[in-house]
Order: C-alpha cells, then sequence, then structure tokens
C-alpha cells in the first residue's frame, strides 16, 4: 500500500481551481458547523483545513474533499453538550479526545483492511439514517433560526420548548435567516457556476445586517483568534472514558460511511476506484491531528467533491490547496468573519440538513415494498428521538432477518425430495428408469443452489418424510455453498436413517466430500462406499439395496 495519496502536476490548472472553488465552498460550511457543534466557529475551520489536508495527503480517493460535515457535527454537537454538562472545566477537551478516538478508530479498520465492508448495510438503513441526520439538523437549527439561544436537551429539548421559541422570536434575525435560505433555494442555477450560494448567502445576509441593522442587538460570531490551532492533550477521566471510548467508535464508524458513500459517488464521475482502506486511513490520520489541535471531526463531504471534479480536478493536489488557502483564512484573514450573524449559519445549516434528507427515496417509499419502508422510517425515527448507533444496529437486525427469510423460502424451494421422475430435476433415463422401478420404495433427496442457516427447517420437513423408504440418495453436488447448521441438518438426517436400518447413499464433489468426512465425521456413521461423486452410480447401488419387489410390466 502506498503512503501518499495520488498527488500529481500533469494537471495543475484543474486541480488549482478545484482547490480554490471548493476552499470558497468549505468557509461558510466550516463557519457554519463550527457554531453549530458548539465547539465554536474556530473549530469548524480548524476542522476544515487539518482534516482537508490530512486526507487528501494520506487518503485513498483521488478528487475526495474531505471537511466537517453535517452528519459528523449532529454527532459532535451531542458530544460536546454532554461532555461539558458533565464536565464544564474540561469537557470541551473531552470532546476533542474523543475525536481523536474516532480517527484511531479509522485508522485500525483501514488497517484490518475493514473498508469495504463499511457500507455494506441495506438501503433503506442507510437511507433512514441520513434522513434522521438532517432531521436532527434541521431541529437544532429552529432556536438560532429564529435568533434564541439553543435550549438544552437536544432535539428533544428543542421540541419541548418549541412554544416558547415562537412566542419569543427575534423578527431581525429570522428575516436574515429566511433571507438567507430563500438565496440558496432560489439562485438560478446559471449563477451557481460563478458563485456558490453559501458564500453568496453569507455575504448578503451579512452585509444587510451591517448596513441596515448596525444598531441592532444581532447575535454575531464574533472574534476568531489567527494563527495556528493550540494543540490540545487528551483529556479524559476514569468515569467518562468508557463512554469517551463508546462515542469514539460511533463517530469513527459514522465518518468511514459517509467517507466511503462520498468516495463511490465520486468513483461514478471519474470513473476510477478508490482504495477503501487507504482511505480510511487517511481519513483517521485527519481526524486524529483535527482532534489534536481542537478541529472538528470530519469526512469526505459529496458537494465539495462534486464540485471538484465538475471543475476539472483530477488528483488529491486540489485537496491540498483547498486546505492550504483554508489556513491563509485561520492564519490572517479570520476577523473578517467576526461580523456574519449566527442566524445566517442557522439558515446555511438549515439548508444542509434539509439536503441531507434523501428526497429520491421519501418520495418515492410509498410505491416501495413496505417491508424497506418501514425500516427506512423506524431507522429515522431511532435516530432522531433514540441514539444513532442503536438506529443503525435495530435497522441491519431486521433488514437482515427480513432478507434472511425471503432468501430461505426462495432456496427452501431448492430441497426437493422425489420417488419417481420430476420435470424439476434433470434425470438421465437411467436415473429415471431406476426410480419406476423402485415402486416408492427409494427417495432422492436433491438440493441445489446455496444452502443457508434458513433452509435447515426445510431440510427437517422432508428429513420427517423419510420413514416410508428403504433406500434415500441424498445429492449435494448442485450446492455451492453448505452453511454448517445445514450440514448438520443433514447429519442428523443421515443419522436417523442409519438408525432405521434405511440404506443411505451421498452424492457430492470431492472438496463436500472432505468437508463432510472430516467436518462431520460422516465416515463414522455411513459406510465410505456409499459417498460418491456420480448420482446414477448411487442410484444404482441404492436400488440394489431394496428388498425383493413385484416386477414392472412394460
Amino acid at each position: 500500500m502506498r503512503v501518499l495519496n495520488h498527488i500529481r502536476f500533469d494537471n495543475l490548472r484543474g486541480d488549482l481551481f478545484g482547490g480554490l472553488t471548493t476552499a470558497i465552498i468549505s468557509l461558510p460550511l466550516a463557519l457554519t458547523f463550527g457554531v453549530a457543534s458548539g465547539a465554536g466557529a474556530a473549530a469548524g475551520l480548524y476542522g476544515a483545513v487539518i482534516v482537508g489536508l490530512f486526507a487528501a495527503l494520506f487518503g485513498g480517493t483521488s478528487t475526495l474533499i474531505s471537511e466537517p460535515t453535517g452528519p459528523m457535527t449532529v454527532v459532535m454537537t451531542a458530544i460536546v453538550t454532554v461532555m461539558i454538562a458533565t464536565n464544564p472545566d474540561n469537557g470541551l477537551a473531552m470532546a476533542f479526545t474523543i475525536v481523536m478516538i474516532a480517527g484511531l478508530v479509522q485508522i485500525l479498520l483501514g488497517l484490518l483492511r475493514l473498508g469495504r465492508y463499511i457500507t455494506l448495510m441495506p438501503y433503506s438503513v442507510i437511507s433512514g439514517f441520513m434522513s434522521g441526520i438532517g432531521v436532527i439538523l434541521i431541529i437544532l437549527q429552529l432556536a438560532p433560526f429564529l435568533g434564541q439561544p439553543s435550549p438544552p436537551g437536544g432535539v428533544l429539548g428543542t421540541l419541548r420548548n418549541l412554544p416558547t421559541l415562537l412566542q419569543n422570536i427575534n423578527p431581525i434575525e429570522t428575516g436574515l435567516a429566511i433571507l438567507t435560505l430563500s438565496i440558496l433555494f432560489l439562485m438560478p442555477r446559471h449563477l451557481r457556476r460563478y458563485a456558490p450560494p453559501q458564500l453568496v448567502a453569507l455575504v448578503i445576509g451579512t452585509g444587510i445586517s451591517l448596513l441596515l441593522f448596525a444598531d441592532a442587538d444581532i447575535r454575531r460570531i464574533g472574534v476568531i483568534p489567527t494563527g495556528l490551532p493550540a494543540l490540545v492533550l487528551p483529556t479524559f477521566t476514569p468515569g467518562q472514558i468508557t463512554v469517551m471510548i463508546l462515542d469514539g467508535i460511533v463517530l469513527g464508524i459514522l465518518g468511514c460511511i459517509d467517507t466511503l458513500l462520498t468516495a463511490v459517488i465520486a468513483d461514478s464521475l471519474t470513473r476510477t476506484e478508490h482504495d477503501s482502506n487507504k482511505e480510511l486511513i487517511g481519513q483517521g490520520i485527519g481526524n486524529l491531528m483535527a482532534g489534536l489541535f481542537g478541529g472538528l471531526p470530519g469526512a469526505g463531504a459529496t458537494m465539495g467533491t462534486v464540485v471538484n471534479i465538475q471543475t476539472g480536478a483530477s488528483s488529491a493536489l486540489a485537496g491540498i490547496t483547498r486546505a492550504l488557502i483554508l489556513l491563509i483564512v485561520v492564519l490572517g484573514a479570520a476577523q473578517l468573519t467576526q461580523n456574519i450573524p449566527l442566524a445566517v449559519l442557522a439558515g446555511i445549516a438549515l439548508f444542509v440538513g434539509f439536503n441531507i434528507l434523501d428526497w429520491s427515496f421519501l418520495k418515492r417509499a410509498h410505491r416501495v415494498s413496505w417491508q424497506p419502508t418501514l425500516i427506512m422510517y423506524g431507522v429515522l425515527l431511532l435516530t432522531v428521538f433514540v441514539d444513532l448507533i442503536v438506529a443503525v444496529g435495530v435497522g441491519v437486525f431486521i433488514a437482515n432477518i427480513l432478507t434472511i427469510e425471503r432468501l430461505s423460502e426462495l432456496q427452501a424451494q431448492n430441497v426437493k425430495a422425489i420417488s419417481d421422475a420430476d420435470d424439476d430435476i434433470p434425470l438421465n433415463e437411467e436415473e429415471h428408469r431406476l426410480l419406476d422401478q423402485a415402486q416408492g420404495q427409494m427417495l432422492l433427496f436433491y438440493l441445489s443452489g446455496p444452502m443457508i442457516f434458513g433452509v435447515a427447517k426445510a431440510i427437517a420437513r422432508q428429513h420427517n418424510a423419510l420413514g416410508a423408504y428403504a433406500a434415500v440418495v441424498i445429492d449435494l453436488r448442485d450446492v455451492p455453498l453448505l452453511d454448517v447448521t445445514v450440514s448438520l441438518a443433514i447429519e442428523n438426517a443421515i443419522k436417523d436413517s442409519v438408525n432405521s436400518k434405511r440404506a443411505v447413499f451421498l452424492v457430492c464433489t470431492p472438496e463436500q466430500t472432505k468437508h463432510l468426512i472430516e467436518g462431520l465425521g460422516l465416515a463414522d456413521i455411513i459406510p465410505r462406499d456409499h459417498i460418491l461423486a456420480d448420482r446414477t452410480e448411487a442410484l444404482r447401488l441404492a436400488y440394489a439395496t431394496l428388498p425383493a419387489r413385484e416386477p414392472v410390466l412394460v
């Protein structure tokens, strides 16, 4: 695995322009997410610089833009709130320690080469999860949107205090927030190519607040310290370390999902293939360093990545350029942002939350199967009102159970027990004749396709019908995958047949023979010469064991 990302210099114009454009887009979002998280606007800027730089240097996707995102900010907001509430003196430092833990989790997942498994979850779960995060972000911005401080208690606290917030609405700040949203939603498409709407809304909203409401009591960002960020040493208490580790795992896994989904989008636009494991290591290094210097955690940002590609970027040089441009803002120009109204940032955050909602699936949910629709809405509600990790865990569990049930029903159709010719099973002429001549005393037990544990019940049902037969042939040659549970079900069927003095013959491939004999010890149950590779020969030998029969008239 190469250490650095794909940094090339054969497309300087495209990469530099991509870096400049995405830096312009990132600036208002970094300030917005910093304020929304409770860690401060400076933390948003630091996170945008540090995560973006290290992920671009060490990641595995050439055109990915990494920065604080809506989903990461939602989780970080909850972490900051809880840590400060439990430890007012060191709560913020403990929150940044959790960011470091998240980075270490991502690095570990990358080193263990688990990247490709991170996003292997049903779309209904991903859709409900991301939409739930969008709803959380929208609800958390209602108070600043109405010109008031956010009440304690997160989502539930905001909803409980909504009547009070509406009664005490600040008309000027709410007007600025509505103006911001109007620009973001209504800005003509052809103008968006020349200036990102977030920056336009930021400049116009701030300008109007200074020109028309200079003397009004408007809450603003305030002074942002310039220069390099100070080192934040890992801070924890023995009583909180378990909670911090769990929060770090949640934050790290969310960052993995957010990043790798964006990397897949980048692949589809560039016709390339990213390195999932390397990308996780790069993101982990970025978040580890962000936590170490008081920055917000970040992940692959879909909007920034798409804009980066559309402006002509083709290598990680664009991401590095973007981070360096933002670093210039941090070092010397941060004071220019101190007059930005918080209501304008709330409008931008509300717009981000609106766009995180999976509208494409929400609009069509009533036309698809009711099961994924219920899972999607269930995960959404759990995400908003219970817990992010609980939502994903419950959603994945239920979705997998339903999938296994459907697969088992389909695979059960491939478990066939016949005592005469059957059109569903390809029999040659001799096999057809042997089954007819057996006059119902010989059973062919035929399995095909992958056999997972859900099929064991179907095998047991057929197993219960073996009593009337003198000989049984079990054909496994067309089974590419034999689950342990299914293997044990077959073993039980063989043992019961042998105990009932019934002749049993097993037809399987050499690989299956090795597995069944060594793994299940079938050599101690049935004679070795009753395990064959040819079904016709097995039927011939089984027929020879049958008791005397009346001759069949032809």
